[in-house]
């Protein structure tokens, strides 16, 4: 019954302004057959993973394929494809005099019906937009439907379908602050004083009312405390408002510091008032050819991340907790940025990014007019690429996370003239609505895009891969630097070690799996050591951004003729969120404030005794001593410096330490890190596990927060008699939980495994699994079981979390 997903919404003051999030829906597929459903959405997380879904017959060019060949896993082999319906109703007790409808992202082509009647309507599925619902709202039960159509081979990855992210409407006042309309920017920053301007628009005005309307600005700082004011500022006859403050001592926003201040907008009119409050971070940005990129009058390079928008099993269906959790790990390796990639990011993404502090390059399309794939964006781009670059500009343009716009990604029309005055045009709609900060995209085709001015005319020439090219590339950019702005395409499967270990960018082993000893890597790309030496050695680079800092669904390279594969392996992290071997070789780069020492592989190979099993150490110390069983298989000292070129041995021992010819025998591995000065600095100790006995859990979080959406995520292994975990452990686990909270998603990690996110049982990959759970609305205690079902000699486990206003 639509009763059960109205929203009553109370406007007995017309005047008064309300925001309200439309979470209680109802979905069906066929708009017969409804389920009642909690924004955010994606119908497709459930799956059956099945490779007819979005089933690829292509060639793809981006990875230097001529032949069209089979790719079964392409966009995540969940069925997305189709259409989805979704209905609500919100009851008006008074009609308001201004109500609109924010959708955050809907996928795909939404079209929403108020009443029976359209009322508006967008073509990309990744973009914020706005519904004016006046003309079509009644006092009593109003009905929003909202249609949305997912086509074959309109996507490279998994999109997800559905309302993904947050749907709100938003009443006002006949005379308010346009929602977009604000902006705030900092003018000139530093620790004694800043300088911020404000800019805002008031719409509804009757011509000669702006006399009679009052807008006061007022900042507080973390603590509530009033830090600035200005009062009377006037609109002017078009509603342009202007204005500025000045902040003594401030706190500056950084990923280090990631202070917010709160700034609150209020117009008082004749006929009531309007508010809008805004979170405010004061930084500065600068890049040169000079000091590179400045955040604060401070030269850094950026340590990022591309990230897809799909949270591994949970789906595209956006988290703050999930959100949160990722930057949490990230953070813990020394990554400070992430691309949005190659698409407009969610409202609650920056969010994140902001009180957490994580800079941000946001990024707005994959395609142009020349279609990546049969029915892309391309299909849009000629009559809405402005407006979506306007509406991704104008919604997060107040973040202070975002530290510039990219407007596109690998794009073909590089070589041309026709794309370089589209780089400008798209350039300068940026610069137009925010002109503080620059414009970059991923150049894959750096000989093309330096040939026909495309990459001269972008404020920040980003280039993807070929790092040997750098050297040539900046002798032909005015700008003075380049960014990384896609790096490494390093793959690796969690846990999954192959021998012989070799360097390869051929990749092709019977289980669909990667080695984890870091070595392979794409025909495009390179090892993650080419680029540390190009940030390292070459001061005109400003930083770069891995591909990627999770696995996402679909895009299975370099499988992606093999079934069953269906999500990435470039992840430095896997599926589940649990770091692979390679987050340990960035952290032992990025991370300045901790030390790290990371031993691979692990030591548990029953039939490999007498066989060569090459031991690495991940570590920011500069030199080592292995030893297996007591004996020292030999100290090594990493290179101080090595030289340009191909990929080679020397690089890769400026970066790691390797001992190539150790020979297994079970026991003990042990690792002892030297500093500079030769003296020891820590160790690492790893066992041969023995047979199974216990079960063990680990929960990343202590409590949660009872809202109905707070996650806990709780790492599940298996455990010898002494503790030791089983490291290549494959036990059928089931899960049950009680209490207040829910089942919300499973995942192990393993590209091939055809297992649903969405069932209470999974298989152990490389030793582990990942269960998700859910907080209720009310408090109490969530309690997660688990069972092993393959050995039931162990006992079940039990952990219990409690879950608190």
């Amino acid at each position: 019954m639509l009763a059960a997903v109205a929203t009553s919404f109370n406007c007995v003051n017309a005047q008064e302004k309300k925001v309200d999030d439309l979470k209680r829906w109802e979905f069906s597929r066929d708009s017969i057959n409804w389920e009642p459903v909690c924004i955010p959405h994606d119908w497709a997380i459930a799956g059956p993973f099945d490779k007819k879904w979005d089933l690829q017959r292509v060639a793809i060019v981006q990875n230097g394929e001529t032949d069209a060949t089979e790719k079964s896993g392409r966009s995540g082999a969940l069925p997305w494809i189709g259409k989805g319906y979704y209905r609500t109703t919100v009851t008006l007790e008074t009609l308001p005099q201004h109500a609109e409808l924010l959708f955050d992202g809907a996928m795909s082509e939404p079209v929403v019906y108020i009443n029976g009647k359209e009322a508006g309507r967008w073509a990309y599925g990744y973009n914020a937009f706005r519904v004016d619902c006046n003309p079509y709202l009644i006092e009593g039960e109003n009905v929003i439907n909202v249609c949305l159509k997912n086509v074959e081979e309109s996507s490279r990855w998994y999109p997800g379908g559905g309302l993904y992210r947050p749907v709100k409407i938003i009443t006002s006042p006949k005379i308010h602050f346009d929602m977009w309309g604000s902006y705030v920017r900092t003018v000139a920053a530093d620790h004694h004083r800043a300088g911020i301007a404000i800019s805002s628009k008031v719409v509804g005005m009757a011509p000669g009312s702006e006399k009679d309307l009052h807008v006061s600005a007022v900042l507080f700082d973390a603590e509530g405390k009033e830090v600035a004011r200005k009062e009377d500022i006037r609109p002017n006859v078009d509603g342009d408002v202007s204005s500025s403050l000045i902040v003594s001592a401030p706190h500056l926003w950084s990923p280090e510091t990631p202070y917010l201040y709160t700034l609150r907008l209020k117009l008082e009119t004749p006929g009531g008032t309007d508010e809008q409050v805004l979170k405010v971070g004061i930084r500065t940005l600068s890049y040169s050819a000079e000091r590179g990129f400045e955040l604060n009058g401070k030269s850094r390079k950026f340590k990022g991340v591309c990230l897809h928008h799909d949270l591994g099993p949970l789906g595209a269906a956006v988290n703050r907790a999930a959100l949160e959790r990722q930057i949490r790990i990230l953070k813990d390796m020394g990554c400070d940025a992430i691309r949005t990639s190659h698409n407009m990011p969610s409202t609650m993404q920056m969010e994140v990014c902001d009180s957490m502090g994580m800079m941000v390059m946001a990024e707005s399309f994959d395609m142009w007019l020349y279609p990546k794939c049969k029915n892309g964006y391309a299909r849009f781009f000629s009559d809405w690429a402005d407006r979506d670059i306007e509406n991704m500009v104008l919604n997060h343009r107040n973040h202070p996370s975002i530290v510039m716009w990219s407007v596109g990604n690998e794009i073909p029309e590089q070589w041309s003239a026709e794309g370089r005055e589209i780089s400008r045009r798209l350039q300068d709609i940026c610069h137009r609505l925010d002109p503080s900060r620059p414009v970059t995209q991923g150049m894959d085709r750096a000989e093309d895009a330096l040939n026909s001015g495309f990459a001269q005319v972008m404020d920040i020439p980003g280039f993807n891969y070929r790092v040997h090219k750098y050297d040539n590339n900046i002798k032909q950019l005015p700008q003075g630097f380049l960014l990384g702005c896609e790096t490494a395409s390093t793959i690796s499967s969690r846990g999954v070690y192959k021998f012989p270990v070799v360097l390869t960018d051929h990749t092709d082993y019977p289980d669909g799996q990667c080695s984890s000893y870091d070595t392979e890597w794409c025909s495009w790309s390179n090892l993650p050591d080419e680029d540390f030496y190009m940030m390292d050695d070459r001061a005109w680079t400003i930083g770069q951004f891995v591909w990627t800092g999770f696995d996402y669904l679909g895009e299975p390279t370099p499988y992606d003729e093999y079934w069953p594969s269906r999500s990435s392996y470039f992840g430095i992290c896997d599926l589940a969120g649990l770091p692979k071997d390679r987050y340990y070789l960035y952290r032992s780069q990025w991370n300045t404030s901790a030390h790290t020492i990371h031993l691979l592989p692990h030591w548990t190979w029953p039939g490999r005794e007498g066989q060569v099993t090459p031991v690495y150490c991940y570590t920011d110390y500069p030199e080592a001593e292995l030893f297996v069983n007591g004996v020292s298989q030999g100290r090594v000292r990493k290179l101080d410096r090595t030289d340009a070129g191909e990929l080679s041995k020397k690089l890769l021992d400026r970066y790691r330490i390797r001992w190539n010819d150790v020979v297994y025998e079970p026991g003990e591995l042990k690792v002892v890190v030297f500093d500079d000065k030769g003296e020891k600095a820590g160790e690492q100790v790893v066992h041969t596990a023995g047979k199974a006995a216990t079960l063990k859990m680990s929960a990343d979080r202590q409590m949660l927060r009872a809202d109905g959406e707070d996650l806990v995520y709780v790492t599940i292994s298996l455990e010898d008699k002494n503790g030791i975990e089983i490291p290549d452990a494959t036990d059928l686990i089931a899960v049950s939980v009680s209490g207040a909270g829910t089942f919300r998603g499973i995942c192990n990690g393993d590209a091939t495994s055809l297992e649903s996110f969405t069932q209470p049982q999974m298989h152990l990959f490389s030793g582990k699994l990942v269960v998700t759970l859910q907080a209720a609305n009310q408090p109490g205690v969530v309690t997660l079981t688990v069972k092993d079902k393959t050995n039931r000699r162990i006992k079940p486990l039990t952990l219990s979390i409690p879950v608190r206003e």
